[in-house]
């Protein structure tokens, strides 16, 4: 079936139930960053496939919004449907809000599933709906009327997470979390964000497309806490662990009966920002609410010393695999045939060969050539390309480990490519270089250090329209709030940089049909001096593969930004180096030989 024959169905439901408008949203019923193929509908309807994005739909119009990282993408995969693709932030494009109010009109219906739609979006609809005299209806999940073959809601296994890993045990983060309860009088706290559970409950899963999460709610209580899941999911060893904990296991969609059942005796803290809005409205009027953002969401973002030690190793071991990987790509480009979906196996391959890794940490971006412009291209069958000398190769990958998660992005010169193309790569690795060696005081935020990178492009005239890094959780989601590095704030200002959160640097360029570039390395914040001026922070480089020499030019450089290359050389070269087939292979040496040239390379 077609898209534009999927869009007829959909529209023959609104009209047989009396919905005029009708939003589908990316989500699951947790605001998870991706999502299960269950809860694919967006996907399924509109054919764009990007991991962002809100179709609505009227009786005779169709847009979908996403972001500036599938503008290019998601014009190409809306080809031919007859929907419009609004970009959003972009000047003079409506909001999805301005679209509503602009398409109500008095008597309609708009329509969505509140379990994927979050309380905060879901009041702004009602707003609007009520000032244009239309009325909503929440309860609708027309994927069950149109999508045939849906596939099942996942039922993987539970597994635990040992304390050699998360350095805290159960009781202990409880513990933490029941004195914030206290502390805002509180006798229950309401959880629907997978990761938050995970984290909590030191469980992991495999329910949500490359993010080891269960599928569950949670209710935590000052002696006790309800978990809402598939049980048939948990082995019996971890129900007895978790009912140590005083954690009980009750059926998944209990959560929305319970909260209903609550009394005016209970007051509930929760985050209404990531809590879809049929629960929100299920909980009982008679409830006190304190909405506020889930404390398990800075706490997580926080790692302990057992953590960040463990994150050095699944580092490392996710650079031997890159680091194989370019040599191997290095060494047999034009000797043998190589795609973009060949190169991405290859790398994973490379991956799976190290210890306790579990899988990839979100979908690959394997880009050759012009795909490198399209900033989260994902190659299939029928976009997948031979690699050749003489253009860009781009990969943006990540693996998960029991150590930790890795998110990488390296670009490679493919034999010679144009001088274009190299003066682009050495923008971004000069801005990736001076973000990560970078001095700050404590209290700053990625907003405040975001222009650092950026700064050299906009010299140019030139820049890039994603933000210059994101959070990465310890086996969770490898986007992570509530840091980042971005210029503009978003609805919650970024909090300031803790010691041992960790958040990636991955400035780039992008130029519609020809190439893109992206250079992306994690950081671990640490403390360094402290003095009468206050704590003065810095980063650790957790990622340790090679900046391809060959795409450098180095009279592009500063003095300082081609000692800051060297040093980072040096380094992989002691670091991983010997972990490379036995010892020292010819890639390392020549990165360590060629540290030299470039620093006696006029500025």
């Amino acid at each position: 079936m077609s898209v534009l024959d999927r869009i007829e169905r959909l529209r023959n439901v609104m009209e047989q139930q009396k919905i005029d408008c009708y939003i589908i949203p990316t989500d699951d019923y947790h605001h998870s960053e991706y999502v299960g193929d269950y809860f694919k509908f967006r996907e399924y309807i509109t054919g764009f496939t990007g991991s962002a994005g809100t179709a609505v739909f009227t009786k005779d119009k169709a847009g979908l919004w996403t972001d500036g990282r599938y503008f290019i993408q998601a014009e190409a995969q809306l080809k031919g449907s007859g929907i419009t693709l609004y970009k959003s932030g972009e000047s003079d494009v409506p909001t999805i809000e301005e679209f509503l109010k602009s398409e109500l009109k008095e008597g309609d219906v708009l329509g969505f599933d509140g379990r994927t739609v979050t309380y905060a979006q879901g009041k702004r609809y009602c707003h609007i709906a009520d000032e244009n005299g239309a009325s909503l209806k929440y309860s609708l999940d027309f994927a069950q009327n149109i999508w045939k073959e849906r596939p099942e809601m996942s039922m993987e296994s539970v597994f635990s997470l040992a304390d050699e890993y998360t350095g805290e045990k159960i009781g202990s983060k409880l513990e933490q979390i029941r004195e914030i309860m206290k502390e805002n009088g509180c006798n229950a706290h309401v959880l629907s964000s997978l990761d938050d559970i995970a984290w909590l409950l030191n469980i992991r899963g495999n329910d949500i497309a490359y993010c080891p999460l269960v599928l569950s709610y949670a209710i935590v209580y000052n002696n006790s806490v309800e978990l809402f899941a598939d049980i048939r999911k948990f082995s019996d060893d971890i129900i007895n662990l978790l009912a140590e904990n005083q954690v009980k296991i009750y059926p998944y969609e209990d959560i929305y009966r319970k909260v209903s059942e609550m009394t005016s005796e209970d007051k509930l803290l929760l985050d209404s920002a990531i809590m879809n809005y049929s629960l929100y409205q299920a909980i009982s009027k008679e409830t006190v609410i304190i909405d506020k953002q889930n404390p398990e969401i800075l706490m997580k973002s926080v790692k302990n010393e057992t953590q960040a030690e463990n994150l050095r190793k699944a580092h490392l071991k996710d650079a031997v695999a890159h680091t194989k990987f370019m040599y191997w790509l290095k060494k047999n480009i034009g000797r043998v045939e190589i795609t973009e979906l060949s190169a991405s196996a290859r790398l994973e391959g490379l991956r799976a060969e190290q210890e306790h890794f579990l899988g990839p940490s979100f979908g690959p971006i394997s880009a050759y050539g012009e795909h490198g412009a399209i900033v989260h291209y994902s190659a299939d069958e029928k976009s997948n390309v031979p690699l050749k000398e003489g253009k860009l190769f781009m990969t943006d990958t990540g693996g998960h480990y029991l150590e930790g998660s890795t998110d990488i992005t390296r670009t490679v010169a493919l034999g010679e490519v144009g001088n274009l193309e190299k003066e682009h790569f050495t923008l971004v690795a000069r801005a990736m270089l001076r973000l990560a060696n970078t001095v700050f005081l404590y209290g700053c935020s990625g907003a405040n250090l975001d222009c650092i990178a950026r700064e050299i492009f906009w010299k140019e005239g030139l820049n890039f329209n994603h933000g210059t890094g994101h959070g990465v959780g310890y086996l969770l989601n490898i986007h992570e709030g509530p840091i980042n590095f971005r210029w503009k704030e978003g609805e919650r200002p970024a909090p300031a940089l803790e010691e041992n959160m960790v958040i990636t640097d991955e400035p780039g360029i992008y130029i519609e049909g020809s190439h893109g570039i992206r250079l992306e390395n994690e950081l671990l914040v640490r403390k360094t001096v402290k003095n009468e001026y206050g704590q003065f922070m810095n980063f650790e480089i957790l990622t340790y593969v090679p900046i391809d020499l060959d795409a450098i030019l180095p009279e592009k450089m500063s003095t300082e930004e081609k000692e800051m290359l060297n040093h980072y050389h040096k380094q992989f070269y002691e670091k991983v180096s010997p972990y490379l087939f036995g010892g020292r292979t010819n890639l390392a040496e020549r990165v360590h030989a060629g540290c030299e040239v470039i620093s006696k390379a006029e500025v």
